[in-house]
């Protein structure tokens, strides 16, 4: 520490602050700031003001998705193709896991994982399969069987859902658990989401 000269009573320290002391008073002002950011008021603004930055970098960067400008394939002889799509709108999954890329699968294979705003397709043998999403909330039975013919394309959704409506009722008023889906969707409103959605390609 190094004194200053002069009656004023003023220290500067080594990292170049000054502590100005109050006449007549013990505590310098560097202490009655300090006191202040001990308050239950200002260390929750300071800490909330940290922690929501720090959440929407993290949100920002988990919903980061690069959309595919390749020409889509034309469609194989004796193949099917299966398009998966989740929309933004808020059956499709927006709020608590708006953020989260639950995992697709067929016959019990991983597909691919799919974030909310996104689609992508995968071309497939002719034959019957059970598709399954990852549930992330209460899992469930839920899943749909599609037998896929040669030169077809089915559109799937997945979906954030009550789980009631899967055999799985509230366990009370307060307390609605919720399960990923996966369904089917008609072709004419399929057509209608996919311009709005980024189109990862084939997977």
């Amino acid at each position: 520490m190094q004194r200053i000269s002069g009656d004023s009573g003023h220290r500067q320290s080594c990292y170049g602050a000054v502590w100005h002391r109050v006449p007549g008073r013990g505590r310098t002002l560097a202490h009655r700031q300090l006191s202040a950011l001990r308050q239950p008021g200002a260390r929750w603004l300071g800490g909330g003001v940290a922690w929501l930055g720090l959440c929407l970098a993290a949100l920002l960067g988990c919903t980061t998705e690069t959309s595919t400008t390749a020409p889509i394939p034309v469609l194989a002889p004796n193949t099917a193709r299966v398009w998966f799509l989740r929309g933004w709108d808020s059956p499709s999954g927006q709020g608590y896991v708006y953020a989260a890329e639950p995992a697709i699968f067929a016959n019990g294979v991983p597909v691919g994982g799919i974030r909310t705003g996104t689609e992508f397709f995968r071309d497939f043998p002719p034959g019957t399969y059970r598709f399954t999403v990852q549930p992330i909330g209460l899992p469930t039975p839920q899943e749909t069987t599609l037998q896929l013919a040669a030169g077809t394309e089915t559109y799937l959704q997945v979906q954030w859902a009550a789980s009631w409506q899967f055999g799985y009722p509230e366990v009370d008023f307060s307390f609605a658990p919720n399960t990923f889906v996966i369904m089917t969707m008609s072709p004419q409103v399929a057509q209608a989401y996919l311009p709005t959605l980024t189109n990862l390609g084939q997977r």
